[in-house]
């Protein structure tokens, strides 16, 4: 779908699924690797190459582009992403919802350099890039060690379960012992209550910001359409002044701060990542304040697909989803004794402050290609001189 299309990538999160026969009348919309597709509707402009490991697909709602034998694909891609911004800003057309279309697209103008610049120029670019995409992955790996061991403590009873049956060990000593070997008669841990996610955290709000008090630039405010699975994205945000930020400082958020949209795609949660510019939280969206000790816990809970799962399903209205903060802190969520909590917390908690400083760095080698990419395209900036920031960086 094209909301699996990202600046520079294909996102595989919550792919969809059709059978062969109708793909194979779908010719139009059909995709191959090597083939660049701008997204149409949602977030218009948004370009990338489909990877060679994805030999097969269809997407709806794109401008397909192949790429013929004096440019690169990936070249295109990055024209497309940022050179091209502005074109693509004054070609959309639609009041509720924006859309890019192929003649716009034709349109797009850019300066063609020889194939061996562009290959030199694509591997600066593609440096970072993969290393924005080698953090990405970690951060990946290290959300899924989190919810694996939350999984198995919180919802599995792991640990109390493999001491019923008599297996080994398979914790250390000290974190073996805090579970207990007996299931109470609600099938929970001995010792252990029922509870719901409100007995560990709170939920705010964000605030509702008039439509006259947005402008191009300032202190930026997360919406709904900024809170992606596992991050914020703070480049999908609005901007107010910093004078009216300063009377709005309860809704400033901070670097690792849970967020959740309660509209449209509703119990999608992300962190905020480390900016220098702190964002605020704007209405529809809402911050998790966990208790002390309760950080790891609640993350790795919300970020559950059962999680976003309850949440679709408290959520109302025909046009558009809407879901309470009420009903959100509903989701059960068992009541372990405070030394477990305290146990998990220690293991979790440096795996997110790693994936959190992965964020800051993605952030920052983004922005670095960012600069360099329109100086690179226009000759401003030399290739070796690129390639030594880069070297730095990476």
């Amino acid at each position: 779908r094209s909301l699996n299309v990202e600046p520079y990538r294909i996102n595989t999160n919550d792919l969809k699924y059709i059978d062969r026969e109708f793909h194979l009348r779908l010719r139009k919309s059909s995709l191959k690797p090597g083939d660049i597709v701008i997204v149409r509707t949602g977030k218009p402009g948004a370009c990338a190459v489909v990877p060679e490991w994805l030999e097969e697909a269809n997407c709806s709602d794109v401008v397909i582009v192949r790429a013929g034998p004096s440019i690169r694909a990936a070249y295109i891609s990055y024209v497309v992403n940022f050179v091209a911004l502005h074109h693509i800003d004054s070609h959309t057309v639609g009041a509720v919802q924006q859309h890019f279309n192929v003649g716009a697209a034709r349109q797009i103008k850019f300066g063609l350099p020889s194939l061996n610049e562009q290959d030199r120029i694509l591997a600066i670019l593609g440096a970072l890039d993969d290393k924005i995409e080698l953090n990405r992955r970690m951060n990946e790996t290290l959300e899924a060690m989190a919810r694996v061991i939350f999984k198995d403590w919180f919802v599995d009873f792991g640990p109390t379960r493999a001491k019923l049956s008599g297996a080994k060990p398979y914790l250390t000593p000290d974190l073996w012992s805090l579970f207990p070997a007996r299931l109470n008669d609600k099938g929970l841990p001995e010792g252990w209550e029922m509870g719901l996610l409100s007995d560990f955290s709170d939920l705010q709000n964000g605030y509702a910001f008039k439509s006259t008090e947005w402008q191009a630039e300032g202190v930026p405010v997360v919406k709904i359409g900024s809170v992606k699975p596992a991050v914020v994205d703070l480049d999908q945000v609005s901007f107010v002044s910093s004078e009216l930020a300063c009377e709005r400082q309860d809704y400033r958020l901070s670097a690792g701060d849970i967020l959740v949209g309660l509209t449209g795609y509703v119990g999608e949660t992300g962190r905020v990542p480390p900016t220098d510019n702190p964002p605020l939280l704007n209405q529809r969206v809402a911050r998790f304040i966990p208790n002390r000790n309760c950080y790891a816990l609640v993350y790795a809970c919300v970020r559950d697909r059962a999680f976003k799962e309850f949440a679709e399903g408290q959520s109302h209205g025909s046009a558009q989803a809407n879901v309470s903060t009420r009903n959100l802190m509903t989701y059960p969520l068992n009541k372990a004794p405070e030394n477990v909590i305290s146990a998990y917390a220690g293991l979790v908690d440096p795996l997110l402050a790693m994936g959190l400083s992965n964020l800051g760095e993605m952030s920052a080698l983004a922005a670095l290609r960012d600069l360099l990419l329109p100086k690179l395209m226009s000759g401003e900036i030399r290739i070796r001189d690129a390639e030594k920031l880069v070297g730095e960086a990476v």
